[in-house]
């Protein structure tokens, strides 16, 4: 079975841990080593706030077309920036081949 995890500020992540998730508190400078760590230890996803995924492009990038890990963006205490739900629709239209949010 798969281990879910999840990075980022130890304010924005600490209350996953009530949920059973595995949580990664780490600074920009230790993500990208963590992040792999992780993708090689047997997490099936990985959530990561916004703002340290921000700094981590490169690294996730290298997981955008494998199965395993989903690497999936949240929203941290600093906000909500977007770029989550961005990813989550491309993942989307990429699976469906259409936009499914898309209304007239």
């Amino acid at each position: 079975m798969y281990k879910i995890a999840v990075m980022g500020d130890y304010d924005s992540i600490y209350g996953f841990a009530a949920l059973g998730l595995d949580t990664f508190p780490v600074t920009a400078g230790e993500a990208g080593e963590t992040l792999h760590r992780l993708a090689a230890g047997g997490y099936g996803v990985i959530y990561i706030t916004e703002a340290l995924a921000a700094d981590l492009k490169h690294e996730i990038s290298r997981y955008a077309g494998q199965i395993l890990p989903a690497v999936i963006e949240i929203p941290g205490v600093s906000g909500n920036t977007g770029s989550g739900v961005k990813g989550v629709r491309k993942s989307v239209e990429q699976a469906v081949g259409s936009d499914i949010l898309f209304s007239n």
